[in-house]
């Protein structure tokens, strides 16, 4: 009998882990994440977080959304289902090379791929969230992307190192993506 029992309430503690449904408290659509109600490591709430991250990774195939930019999303929406205030996030991204792609209007993407970008209104959320979201003008360059087809959301600096660099120094935490 102990065992069925035991079975029993394995099932059930099994099935309500399962049964969690992905949140999106700060950026919606993307970056779904769970919460962790036993979580005892949390952000700290009173802390202002200044981020900047080295966006760089891009996805396996163009019709996929860029995984690096998602992730941005995912750590958003895990600092504010943990307890910081959204407005205490200040994240700035640095995006460049593999990533670059992300960034550009629909007509540059499909000249390249033959599709429309699948990023376009993830790159919204980001900016609609509060991100500062720019990209590597050596990039563009080197990819042979013209500045007029970078999307609106996006501020073109003059390179990923020096973004990294001025805000490092200003205290910004960095990360790389």
């Amino acid at each position: 009998m102990k065992p069925i029992l035991l079975s029993g309430f394995m099932m059930i503690m099994v099935g309500s882990v399962l049964a969690q449904v992905k949140q999106n408290p700060v950026v919606p659509t993307f970056g779904g994440i769970y919460d962790i109600e036993e979580a005892t490591m949390k952000p700290d709430a009173d802390l202002p977080y200044k981020i900047v991250i080295d966006v760089v990774s891009g996805p396996d195939a163009p019709h996929e959304l860029n995984p690096a930019l998602n992730n941005v999303a995912r750590m958003l929406n895990l600092h504010t289902i943990g307890g910081a205030p959204a407005e205490n996030l200040d994240v700035v991204l640095a995006i460049h090379g593999d990533a670059t792609m992300a960034i550009v209007d629909h007509d540059t993407y499909e000249d390249r791929f033959d599709m429309a970008n699948p990023n376009v209104l993830l790159v919204e959320a980001l900016s609609q969230a509060g991100v500062r979201l720019t990209v590597c003008g050596q990039s563009l360059i080197g990819r042979r992307i013209d500045t007029s087809s970078v999307l609106d959301q996006v501020e073109i600096a003059t390179s990923m190192l020096t973004t990294m660099t001025t805000h490092q120094l200003k205290g910004y935490a960095a990360l790389r993506f």
